[in-house]
């Protein structure tokens, strides 16, 4: 096969233009053309307002290996596509089934592929499947009753089902992992877009679908998914995993239990920590979300006259201020929502979503500054353990805006917040699901953040003019970018405690819907080996 790079056509080009374009790179007739499919495709925006797609083709042709005895043309390379494998089968003698707790992305693709290759994993979810799990979520952001254990955190799919569903990430992939990842999105009903868009994306209307269709998927296969199944108790013997406890009483009799909890479960990240499994404290991000109206976005990055079939533009901006510290935006939502995802009653965190469709008119992202451990010293009790400085943080700030708000979402507007003033209704319409209440958001952050914030956003004004607006909308605080903690693991996947196997965004090993299932590969491959080599 051959691999075609940087194949240029305009974004409004005809179907037939592209094999037509193809068997002119290869300098071929169209009929030599065996088969082809595209791997992934980009919006080229930098002549614009002229946009292209640029093309990357895998392909086959006739008499491909006398093809090969001429000098191949630029860009295009003898190409040999990395097929995913699972290196494992469950034996035909009794094992204890694998347990996996929690039913996000990396739990739901570890449990996924240990199902179909017969080992029957046992996953527990601390809240609701997807459906009980949105009934609950739309009453909360209109009545402000929260379920602690069924939120926009917890619950079938993790997170990521109230997001933007970005499927794409900058992990390295050479074991086909994550085109795996998308290809089973796609037999749980995806589009088939999804494996080779850029910026591929499914929205949380699909999403709803999906999630539910992939657990459909491990329980046809022989595995079983309880919920509202909290895990309170690893327990141990000898050093080793033997069993999980949960909640009501029951337990889980296995040696082999996969950590993929989540970024936001706090109280058993507590939990292990208090049996002993060795965690440490790692980096992480705070700020605010920010809104803005789409049809700027889309004039600034591919012009006034972008046609339709573009959808809505996206942007990644990053700045280092005066004093060192990096901010970025973070889970840009084109054409989404601003959404109220606390967990915890007295507590406040917000988050961005977006529909399939991306046709709200706004766009949202987090404007977020890193936090060292340092930065976290001034915010929590004195002797407070090292470990948990972040997660304290993190907590500290959620209260505040709790506070702030009333319960409701703080917003301000950026003229406000320049000045440091009570915010006050302006002239753009929040999109929001959830309550606000206009505050001075500028406060809630400590001011080394604050300040962050507005000179990384002035900053970011110079890429995207309009991006420091005075009527654009603040929304705090965005604390839940990633994980405060890392639960400690080896090269194999393996934590010291030996039959633990800590993955994904909570145990600080992803970041993103698609990575975190990668992980979730990984994670499974390994439980795989650990039974099947004691046999």
């Amino acid at each position: 096969m051959l691999r075609i790079t940087q194949l240029k056509l305009s974004v409004l080009h005809e179907p037939e233009d592209l094999p037509k374009k193809i068997a002119s790179r290869l300098r071929v007739p169209r009929g030599a053309i065996r088969h082809f499919y595209v791997e992934r495709r980009a919006v080229d925006a930098r002549k614009k307002p002229e946009l292209f797609y640029v093309y990357t083709i895998v392909v086959s042709l006739d008499r491909e290996k006398n093809y090969l005895k001429r000098s191949l043309p630029a860009g295009v390379q003898i190409y040999d596509p990395v097929v995913y494998h699972f290196p494992y089968e469950a034996p035909s003698d009794s094992f204890q089934r694998p347990v996996i707790v929690g039913c996000g992305p990396a739990g739901l693709f570890c449990g996924l592929m240990l199902a179909k290759h017969g080992f029957r994993p046992v996953l527990l979810e601390r809240g609701e499947e997807v459906s009980v799990r949105k009934q609950k979520t739309a009453e909360f952001w209109k009545t402000g009753k929260l379920d602690p254990e069924s939120n926009v955190q917890f619950g079938e799919g993790g997170a990521g089902t109230f997001s933007d569903g970005k499927l794409y990430t900058g992990v390295h992939d050479a074991s086909g992992r994550g085109r795996e990842v998308l290809r089973l999105f796609t037999e749980a009903g995806a589009s088939e877009d999804i494996l080779y868009e850029a910026h591929a994306h499914i929205g949380t209307d699909q999403l709803e679908k999906i999630v539910p269709a992939l657990r459909q998927m491990i329980e046809a296969f022989g595995g079983n998914v309880f919920f509202r199944s909290k895990a309170v108790n690893l327990l141990l013997k000898n050093g080793r995993v033997c069993g999980v406890r949960t909640e009501d009483g029951r337990t889980f009799e296995t040696g082999a239990v996969v950590l993929a909890i989540g970024h936001s479960a706090r109280d058993t990240f507590r939990m292990l920590h208090a049996a002993g499994i060795p965690m440490e404290a790692k980096p992480f991000a705070v700020g605010l979300r920010v809104q803005h109206r789409q049809d700027m976005i889309n004039e600034v990055q591919y012009g006034s006259k972008a046609p339709e079939i573009v959808g809505a533009a996206p942007y990644s901006l990053r700045f280092r201020t005066a004093e060192g510290r990096s901010v970025y935006s973070f889970c840009m939502c084109p054409g989404g929502q601003v959404i109220n995802a606390s967990s915890a009653p007295g507590y406040l965190a917000v988050n961005g979503m977006s529909m399939h469709a991306r046709n709200s008119g706004y766009a949202n992202s987090a404007v977020v500054a890193a936090v060292s451990p340092d930065d976290c010293g001034g915010c929590i009790p004195e002797g407070t353990e090292d470990l948990w400085r972040g997660l304290r943080f993190q907590e500290e700030l959620e209260k505040k805006a709790w506070i702030f708000g009333e319960g409701s979402i703080p917003t301000q507007r950026f003229e406000d917040f320049v000045r440091s003033q009570e915010g006050k209704e302006g002239r753009m319409s929040p999109c929001v699901c959830g309550q606000i209440r206009y505050a001075n958001v500028r406060e809630l952050l400590p001011a080394r953040f604050s300040d962050a914030v507005l000179e990384g956003m002035n900053g970011f004004s110079r890429s995207v003019p309009g991006f420091n607006d005075p009527e654009v909308l603040l929304y705090g605080v965005e604390t839940r970018t990633s994980s405060p903690v890392r639960i400690l693991r080896n090269e194999n996947l393996r934590s010291a405690v030996d039959g633990l196997f800590p993955c994904g965004e909570g145990a600080g090993y992803a970041g993103g819907i698609t990575s975190a299932a990668m992980d979730g590969l990984a994670a499974a491959e390994a439980v795989a080996a650990s039974v099947c080599l004691k046999f």
